[in-house]
């Protein structure tokens, strides 16, 4: 989940480190350092010097700008903690016993137990609690033969402690490494762990993601799974796994400009859940454009082979992106007709169901970094791959709002949902734009299969193309709405969540919206299933928000929150101005709409609350404790 920066070349790279750093903290902001490397008048040595502080990026700035860190070779690192507590003696870089050699990673060693216990009874000690720091001793162990027979150091000498190095741990990891003794050198690895080389002009910057390369360059050249690069101010060495010299062409980052600002919002959440009429209004331009025939009504990027012989739907996803993958399963099997399942992408690694012929796996994460994900996308196409009937062969498809991406690498054909970039780290606008990219495969699908009527057809697309203008209603409306029913919850310690159908995965994701940003404890539920146990927990310190939206379980949600009601919960309402919906306590209007269109309308009154209440507790709503916007470790 941490984000790294390196930088090598003729400018000071501190500046450089700590601008990439704020463009990674998303990844993490639980502490933060640096290492430069100077070199020496008229030595071919250098001198290290290291920054680490606690907490957020500003407090290493102002550490750096009361503290010079000189040189033209640096390492920087921004953490989200795994092993170790976030405290300034767990931050990276960490170095060697003589402080020469500086290590900065993202991921996680495996075997870091053993490697530690290994260490320390050769007389290492340790100061740390990370995995890491096993890291920076084991290439000192590598380089003592060297040293000790007087060789020159160099770039080479680095390289190969690096690689033998590398072939020692497990795990999946990104590395970055510098070295007092050779100023003129960086060394980088990856290994299932996302990181990318920028070139320009005699320099080189890597990080962990592509926005850290804004304002640097747009070339770029991705690193594959078991990379090793040497880096000098002359050019760049790449070598596989396998200690093969590799050559490739850089490529051209893709996409509109990377910075953002807040605008005039207090929060980049908040703008992000504005965004969100524009973002459908783009799909819908990109992908429901005017005079398409019926029989292919969406715009998508695949040929005929793509969609031929598919019978059933697989979809791997977290979080977030799990609640857009149920809205899509739903989409996928009752509007299309094409059985479909989803799963915990980290439950499916390791208890994935038995093969079944002619199945589309669709992997489902915004950043296209996702580990779990990744890995089970991986996992899967080796079992197919193994298995050898062509019926059985792996079919993959990757939805992300990040085309340039570790997935992409992976996965055959990707969907780009075009959100833009999003900083908070709960996902707003991207959950929206994921949704929509299933209502587009759902309809290709119900068309290509004939499971709907044209005349169906034609109305789910022009609800579709509706959409963008009733959130920009409903956006303004509930704005102001949520943040009066904010108080309400000063005093709250739980919140249920309730739907059925198509909209009990927007009850999942208004809870985690909760949960992520106000640190509220919230559950979602099928509203038949409360009676089934969690009513026990109502009373009326425990509120009950209900999504009700006509349609075929409309009554049966209305009947499910007269339940909760009857418990003295107190009950609020997503749902349109209808006969029934007086039962609520606080309405939160909706229009009335299609039962399928619904789920992109009454997720905004879920995420416009949860920001609300965290705002009024003075919480930061953009980088909420303990997470990290892209999960890049299991």
């Amino acid at each position: 989940m941490c984000g790294i920066v390196a930088v090598i070349g003729s400018r000071e790279a501190a500046p450089l480190l700590l601008e990439g750093l704020r463009q990674l903290e998303y990844r993490g902001y639980d502490s933060a350092g640096l290492a430069t490397v100077k070199s020496l008048e008229g030595e071919d040595v250098g001198t290290l010097t290291c920054k680490r502080a606690k907490g957020k990026l500003k407090n290493l700035s102002s550490l750096v700008s009361n503290q010079a860190a000189p040189g033209h070779l640096g390492i920087g690192h921004t953490r989200w903690a795994t092993h170790g507590k976030p405290e300034e003696c767990n931050a990276h870089p960490h170095r060697d016993s003589s402080g020469r050699i500086a290590v900065v990673q993202n991921g996680i060693i495996e075997n870091h137990r053993a490697l530690r216990k290994e260490l320390e009874a050769a007389g290492v000690i340790f100061t740390s609690e990370t995995d890491t720091e096993v890291i920076p001793h084991l290439i000192a162990r590598e380089l003592k033969p060297f040293l000790i027979r007087g060789a020159s150091a160099s770039g080479a000498v680095l390289l190969e402690a690096v690689q033998k190095v590398s072939k020692q741990l497990k795990g999946a990891f990104a590395l970055a490494v510098v070295w007092a003794d050779t100023p003129d050198a960086l060394v980088v690895a990856s290994r299932q762990a996302p990181l990318v080389i920028g070139l320009g002009e005699g320099e080189f910057l890597c990080a962990s993601d592509t926005p850290a390369l804004v304002g640097f360059t747009r070339t770029i050249l991705p690193m594959e799974d078991g990379e090793v690069a040497l880096l000098t101010p002359l050019g760049i060495e790449l070598y596989n796994a396998k200690g093969t010299r590799q050559q490739r062409i850089p490529s051209l980052l893709r996409g509109g400009d990377h910075l953002v600002d807040k605008r005039n919002f207090r929060h980049f959440m908040l703008k992000e859940i504005h965004e969100q009429p524009e973002t459908a209004e783009l799909w819908v331009e990109r992908h429901l454009p005017a005079g398409l025939p019926v029989e292919s009504p969406v715009a998508l990027p695949f040929d005929e082979s793509f969609y031929s012989g598919i019978e059933r739907i697989q979809i791997l996803a977290c979080g977030t992106s799990r609640h857009s993958a149920m809205v899509g399963a739903y989409l996928l099997e009752q509007f299309a007709g094409v059985p479909t399942s989803v799963f915990y992408a980290s439950e499916f690694r390791y208890a994935a169901p038995p093969l079944a012929p002619n199945t589309l796996t669709i992997g489902v994460t915004q950043s296209g970094e996702t580990a779990d994900t990744l890995a089970a996308l991986r996992m899967e196409a080796q079992r197919r791959d193994e298995h050898g009937d062509p019926a059985f062969a792996s079919r993959q498809l990757g939805v992300t709002n990040r085309p340039e991406s570790s997935l992409s690498r992976l996965v055959p054909n990707i969907l780009d949902i075009g959100a833009g970039i999003e900083v908070g780290v709960a996902a707003t606008k991207t959950f929206l734009a994921q949704m929509l990219a299933f209502y587009g495969l759902a309809l290709t699908f119900a068309a290509r299969r004939k499971s709907r009527s044209s005349d169906e057809i034609r109305e789910l697309t022009e609800g579709l193309r509706s959409v963008p203008n009733q959130l920009r209603t409903l956006v303004q409306t509930h704005d102001e709405l949520s943040e009066s029913l904010a108080h309400r919850f000063a005093d709250t310690q739980d919140v249920i969540f309730l739907g059925r159908g198509i909209n009990y995965p927007i009850a999942l994701e208004g809870a985690l919206k909760l949960k992520e940003i106000s640190y509220i404890h919230a559950e979602g539920y099928p509203a038949g299933e409360m009676k089934h146990g969690p009513i026990a927990l109502l009373d009326p310190r425990v509120p009950v928000i209900s999504i009700a939206m006509p349609g075929v379980v409309f009554e049966k949600v209305l009947s499910n929150a007269q339940e909760a009601k009857a418990r003295d919960a107190q009950l609020i309402g997503v749902a349109p101005e209808a006969p029934g919906t007086e039962i609520f306590d606080a309405l939160m209007p909706l229009p009335e709409v299609s039962e399928w269109i619904s789920p992109l309308l009454s997720v905004v009154p879920m995420q416009l609350l949860s920001y609300h209440i965290a705002a009024h507790r003075g919480l930061d709503v953009d980088q909420p404790r303990n997470l990290a916007k892209s999960v890049t470790v299991e």
